[in-house]
């Protein structure tokens, strides 16, 4: 007998009640603010990466207008090594716009979170929700893989978010604003620690006995999930060159990045943390021992000024002002 909605809410959230982790947005005294800084940072991110930097961020600018009072560019210095760094000038833009036309806050509801630069619906649903207590329906990957299995019995969600996985979590919501909130972030956190995407941990799982997948003999998916390549992308070499620009004290020339062999004025970029008897440890050296063509260092380079990540000025490029 397939177990009702009220049955799956009382196992997963009792599971999530004394199995969650301990994370700093989850205490009952984070802000709004950091909530909303925790959703943008953890898309496509491991909470372990984004932990740091996040307290990081909260320590530096423990409200939007601290945020928005810096240039953009030092979102993306401070945003280090996490990735996807356009998302740090969406945090810039969202903390300028909540300065601007919210007092200096996080708006409250779903509908006006979508009104800020960057928002999606499904920031704006976790924000409303595990910020606010609104009811509302969260659907990341985690969730999707969660809901696939126990209800659906498929070993993977299909590629992409469809109509009817989002009419499945609409039904599944409890009604109780609280207990809404409660199931979001325990069914979250059932995909992340159990129910992964490789190894589920099937045996710790508190919906063991009535999931649809198990019961169905756990059935391979019907498709291969391809995974995101890195060395020698463009991705790689933008990367790095961000890492150049970030640790740099003031502009690096064009022909720098270009090219090992190019003179680098003393003082542009110190030593990136390393061994100073290494100064292969220095995020130039590293850029070019990638070994990239010209032509794609130069197609990096003109992404990074289109999507307004870096800017040249007359002696060369740097984080935007």
């Amino acid at each position: 007998m397939e177990p009702g909605p009220r049955q799956l809410h009382t196992e997963i959230i009792s599971w999530f009640t004394a199995n969650g982790r301990d994370l700093p947005w989850r205490k009952p005294d984070c802000t709004p603010w950091g909530i909303f800084v925790s959703e943008i940072m953890l898309q496509q991110t491991p909470v372990v990466r984004v932990l740091p930097v996040w307290e990081q961020w909260m320590e530096r600018w423990p409200n939007p207008a601290a945020l928005a009072a810096e240039p953009s560019g030092e979102a993306v210095r401070a945003w280090g090594r996490l990735g996807y760094p356009r998302r740090a000038l969406r945090l810039h833009a969202a903390a300028t716009a909540m300065t601007a036309d919210f007092n200096g806050t996080v708006p409250d509801t779903y509908p006006e979170l979508l009104t800020l630069p960057g928002v999606g619906s499904y920031t704006a649903a976790a924000v409303a929700s595990f910020a606010f207590g609104r009811r509302e329906t969260v659907v990341d990957t985690n969730i999707r893989r969660v809901h696939a299995r126990a209800i659906t019995g498929s070993a993977l969600p299909a590629p992409a978010l469809n109509a009817a996985e989002m009419r499945l979590a609409v039904s599944l919501l409890p009604e109780d604003d609280a207990a809404s909130v409660a199931w979001n972030a325990s069914v979250m956190e059932l995909g992340a620690l159990v129910c992964t995407a490789r190894s589920p941990k099937c045996e710790s799982c508190p919906v063991l006995s009535h999931c649809a997948w198990v019961a169905a003999g756990k059935p391979a998916p019907d498709y291969v999930p391809k995974g995101q390549a890195w060395s020698g992308t463009d991705r790689q070499v933008r990367g790095a060159i961000m890492a150049v620009l970030r640790h740099a004290a003031s502009p690096v020339p064009r022909a720098a990045l270009l090219g090992p062999g190019d003179f680098l004025p003393a003082g542009i970029l110190p030593d990136d943390g390393g061994d100073p008897a290494r100064p292969e440890t220095t995020a130039l050296a590293q850029l070019h021992a990638i070994k990239a063509p010209e032509e794609q260092l130069e197609r990096a380079l003109a992404g990074l000024l289109t999507d307004k990540l870096a800017e040249e000025t007359r002696t060369g490029l740097q984080l935007p002002g």
